[in-house]
């Protein structure tokens, strides 16, 4: 018997089969939201069940009107849970499917019996679900990193903050500087190093998986490139880079 879960497809193959376009593709893997598992000598895409399976969820967050950013803060955290987010994914669409079934049934009885139109808007009500999407999010977001930045940053006063800010600013200025070099040279990979360890020190403990994660959010979260780019046009796309090299060296 064929053993499914080591079956290849190109990117045109997972298109067809997922219903996505292989332009959004590309543009997933652009951003790091889905990198495909190789690519071959001829520059193909290639994809995996495990890669299907992330994509999955992919859609069905998109379903739910989850921003991209926020798609690849919840599937780059290590301690992603694909059950627990099916089960959130569920209940969010039977609350979308029961609203649905309000605004069906608000359009059959239209009209009322002396023939005006019925004025009931309960049905376009959004509160619950979007109540519950913001509910769901939170849940997603609270993970083990996310714990230990709430708890060392528990009575850290004004001043700390500006010391940590600056440090934080001066690492990134010393970042731009570098840009248009080598994002694998000596000095680049050792400035990742510092940030890494400036995570670590005063956010949480920064492990390879979470800085990869971060690097390709610096580029794909509009708020993050604008905040880098500041430093000079360029800082977050060779920044990413440079983390890509440093972890993978990891």
């Amino acid at each position: 018997m064929e053993d499914q879960s080591q079956k290849v497809m190109t990117i045109s193959q997972a298109a067809n089969l997922s219903g996505v376009s292989v332009r959004t593709l590309q543009y997933y893997d652009q951003i790091g939201l889905l990198k495909p598992a190789a690519v071959s000598e001829s520059g193909y895409r290639i994809y995996t069940q495990a890669n299907l399976q992330k994509l999955q969820q992919i859609l069905f967050f998109r379903e739910l009107k989850f921003p991209l950013k926020d798609i690849i803060k919840i599937l780059n955290q290590p301690d992603f849970d694909y059950q627990k987010a099916l089960m959130e994914q569920r209940k969010l669409l039977i609350l979308q499917k029961e609203r649905l079934e309000r605004l069906i049934q608000l359009t059959e009885q239209g009209w009322n019996e002396e023939g005006e139109l019925n004025m009931n808007f309960s049905a376009f009500d959004k509160s619950t679900i979007e109540q519950y999407q913001k509910e769901a999010k939170e849940r997603f977001g609270k993970t083990d990193a996310w714990k230990e930045s709430q708890e060392k940053s528990k009575g850290r006063s004004k001043e700390e903050w500006n010391l940590v800010l600056g440090e934080m600013q001066e690492l990134l200025k010393r970042i731009s500087a570098l840009v248009g070099t080598d994002p694998a040279g000596e000095e680049a990979q050792q400035l990742v190093e510092e940030w890494r360890q400036h995570i670590t020190k005063n956010y949480y403990t920064c492990t390879p998986e979470i800085l990869q994660g971060l690097g390709q959010m610096y580029c794909a979260d509009e708020r993050f490139l604008a905040n880098i780019d500041r430093y000079q046009v360029g800082t977050a796309q060779f920044f990413a880079k440079a983390i890509e090299v440093y972890c993978k060296n990891r």
